[in-house]
């Protein structure tokens, strides 16, 4: 799934709300420059690395991240990624996603909203926005994790890249399509067992295994002891 136009200018209409006024770095006259050029190629080559394929309700987050290569001969500032999920089923919503990129070492949550074509849109905002010298790349960290309750569905996941600029901003890279799977929820483990019922639950086993143990020696003495009377 390429972006679609209509799509692309609903991501870009709610990263420019979600944005607010400009940030002082694309004052830098160095950023008009970056822009489309006259044959429409974008001038950040925008590219999802390293996303696993299957995620599983409830787990921890999953990561991957988001490269940002800028093609032009200047320094392209204030971008904001904005990631689109787009599932099979239309039934994921924002309130089973949790999306975070890293930034200045720390992890930033992203506000996930739906739209009326029930595609789920996350604005990277919240920051000054990524800057990429001329010829440079920058990859962004991301992790992404789903509520246990959300059900099994196919996901494609697209991320498009906006460039703040005054009170507008401008389209300036999109990936290619990054498909995945939401599988069934993982079932619990030892550890997860042992951390739900506690140290009284390892004594328990332990208690019956001595059982069973004891049990096995008394069987065998036995049978000892009838084999010595039968001779």
């Amino acid at each position: 799934m390429r972006l679609r136009r209509p799509l692309a200018l609903a991501a870009t209409a709610i990263a420019l709300t979600a944005l607010g006024p400009t940030h002082e770095a694309a004052a830098d006259t160095g950023t008009r420059a970056c822009a489309a050029d006259k044959r429409g190629d974008f001038p950040i080559d925008t590219r999802i690395d390293e996303g696993p394929a299957t995620y599983h309700p409830g787990d921890a987050p999953r990561h991957f991240s988001l490269d940002l290569t800028n093609t032009t001969a200047t320094r392209c500032a204030d971008l904001h990624p904005v990631l689109v999920l787009v599932d099979e089923a239309r039934k994921l919503t924002p309130k089973r996603i949790t999306l975070e990129f890293r930034d200045a070492g720390r992890w930033r949550p992203v506000t996930v909203e739906r739209t009326g074509r029930d595609e789920n849109i996350g604005v990277f905002d919240g920051f000054p926005g990524f800057s990429v010298g001329a010829g440079d790349t920058v990859s962004v960290d991301v992790r992404l994790a789903f509520a246990d309750d959300t059900r099994p569905d196919r996901v494609t996941a697209t991320a498009a890249l906006v460039r703040r600029k005054d009170d507008d901003g401008d389209w300036v890279g999109e990936s290619d399509d990054y498909p995945f799977t939401i599988e069934e929820a993982a079932g619990p483990t030892l550890a997860d067992e042992l951390a739900r019922t506690g140290p009284r639950a390892l004594l328990g086993l332990g208690v019956a295994a001595g059982t069973l143990l004891l049990a096995g020696t008394t069987l065998v003495v036995g049978a000892r002891r009838l084999r010595v009377g039968g001779r």
